[in-house]
C-alpha cells in the first residue's frame, strides 16, 4: 500500500512539475522593471537568453547550481527568453525541460530592443547572453554581456552578498 501511494505521488510530482515548466508568463520590460525593485533581501540574478544561442545555453547550468548552491541566503535568478514568438511558450518551454533548466522562466514580449536594452544597462548593445546581477538593499548593480565562466559568476554572486 505504502509503494501505490508513493508511486501516485511521484506522478503527481512529475506532472506538477510538467505544468509548472510549461506555464511560461509573458512579461513586459515594465514587469521586469518592477522584478528588479522587488527583492529589497535578496540578490537577483536576471539572465537574457534564447534557445539558439549556444554561449546562453551553456552557461545556464553553472548558474542554476551556483543560485541554488546559495539560495538560503536569498539569491534568486530569473531566466528571462528572448527567443521569437513562434518558441512561446511551448518550445520554450521543452527546451528547458529538455535541459533541466528548472528556474523560474519568462518569456520577454517586447520588439524594440532599443527600448528594453536601456532599461536593463545603458550599454547593452541587445547582444546575448547578457545577466544583470543586483542586490537592491546594498545597490550592488554588475551587468555582463558575454558569456560568464562558473568561477567569475560565483565571484560576482559573492560580491553581490557584501562577501
Amino acid at each position: 500500500m505504502k509503494k501505490i501511494i508513493l508511486s501516485i505521488s511521484l506522478v503527481f510530482s512529475i506532472i506538477s512539475f510538467s505544468i509548472a515548466q510549461t506555464n511560461i508568463p509573458k512579461w513586459k520590460i515594465t514587469d521586469i522593471e518592477k522584478y528588479m525593485n522587488s527583492g529589497k533581501e535578496e540578490v537577483l540574478v536576471i539572465n537574457f537568453w534564447a534557445t539558439f544561442c549556444k554561449p546562453c545555453v551553456a552557461e545556464i547550468p553553472s548558474f542554476i547550481e551556483v543560485t541554488n548552491k546559495y539560495k538560503d541566503q536569498h539569491v534568486k535568478l530569473l531566466l528571462v527568453s528572448l527567443d521569437l514568438p513562434s518558441f512561446y511558450p511551448n518550445k520554450i518551454a521543452d527546451f528547458a525541460r529538455k535541459h533541466n533548466f528548472n528556474t523560474h522562466i519568462v518569456w520577454l514580449d517586447e520588439t524594440n530592443a532599443d527600448y528594453f536594452c536601456p532599461k536593463i544597462d545603458v550599454k547593452w548593445s541587445g547582444s546575448i547572453p547578457a545577466t544583470l546581477i543586483l542586490n537592491p538593499k546594498t545597490g550592488y548593480r554588475k551587468f555582463f554581456e558575454e558569456e560568464i565562466e562558473k568561477d567569475k559568476f560565483e565571484a560576482a554572486v559573492k560580491e553581490a552578498m557584501g562577501k
